[in-house]
C-alpha cells in the first residue's frame, strides 16, 4: 500500500492538478478589507503568505492557477439576496465592485499571464454556476487544490462542489482562513477531512518538487 506522501504526490501530478485561490482579493484580505477581522486572520495566521507560496510553486511546476473572485455590479444586477450574508454585504463600507481595486488579487499573491481569474456575481461557491467546472475539465484537471477564504463559507462550498463534480479535493489547512480562528481547525477536522485530502503547504510544495516517473 502506498504511503500517504506517495498518494499525495500521485494526487498532485502537475499535469492534472489545478490550484484554486478563493476570494484572495484586496477588498476581502487586503489592508482596506470590508471584513477586517477575516483579513487579519488570513494574514496573522500565515494563510495568505502560504497561498502566495503555493501560487509561486504552481507557476514553477507548471500547475494551472485559477483565482476565484466574488464581485458585484455597481447597480447590483444579478446579485443574490436570498441569504442574510448577501444582505449584510450590501451595507459594508467597502464594496467588491466590478473593475475596482477591491476585486484585484491581493499582495503578496503573484498573478501570471497563464493564470485565469474567474469572477462571479452571485452565490456562495466559486464553482457552482460559474463555468469553472468546464474550465477544469478542459485543463484535464483531476485534483483541485483549494486555498483562500473563508473557511466559514466559500472554501467548504468549493470543496463540496469539487467532490460532487468528481474531482479529488486537496486542502492545505494552513492556506485557508476563517473567523473565529479556533473554528477553522475544528471545521477542517470534522468536516473537510471527511471529503478532502487535508495536508500542509510544505507537503504540497514537496510533492511538486518530487521527480516523477516517465509514463
Amino acid at each position: 500500500m502506498p504511503s500517504s506522501a506517495a498518494r499525495l504526490v500521485e494526487q498532485l501530478d502537475p499535469a492534472s492538478t489545478v490550484l484554486l485561490t478563493v476570494e484572495c482579493q484586496r477588498g476581502v484580505v487586503g489592508p482596506d478589507s470590508a471584513l477586517p477581522e477575516l483579513a487579519d486572520a488570513a494574514r496573522t495566521s500565515g494563510a495568505l503568505a502560504n497561498v502566495a507560496r503555493l501560487v509561486v510553486a504552481a507557476h514553477d511546476a507548471g500547475v494551472q492557477v485559477l483565482h476565484a473572485v466574488a464581485e458585484r455590479r455597481p447597480d447590483g444586477r444579478g446579485a443574490s439576496r436570498n441569504a442574510r450574508l448577501f444582505r449584510a454585504a450590501e451595507r459594508l463600507p467597502v464594496q467588491q465592485l466590478t473593475g475596482s481595486t477591491a476585486v484585484r488579487i491581493a499582495d503578496p499573491i503573484p498573478v501570471s499571464g497563464d493564470d485565469l481569474v474567474v469572477r462571479r456575481l452571485h452565490g456562495l461557491s466559486p464553482l457552482a454556476g460559474t463555468g469553472v467546472d468546464a474550465l477544469l475539465r478542459n485543463f484535464g484537471c483531476r485534483t483541485l487544490v483549494v486555498t483562500g477564504v473563508s473557511a466559514n463559507v466559500a472554501v467548504p462550498n468549493a470543496v463540496f462542489d469539487a467532490v460532487n463534480l468528481g474531482y479529488t479535493a486537496v486542502v492545505p489547512a494552513d492556506a485557508i482562513a476563517g473567523v473565529p480562528a479556533d473554528y477553522v481547525p475544528a471545521m477542517v477536522r470534522n468536516t473537510l477531512a471527511l471529503v478532502a485530502t487535508v495536508t500542509t503547504t510544505d507537503d504540497v510544495l514537496a510533492s511538486w518538487r518530487r521527480p516523477r516517473r516517465v509514463r
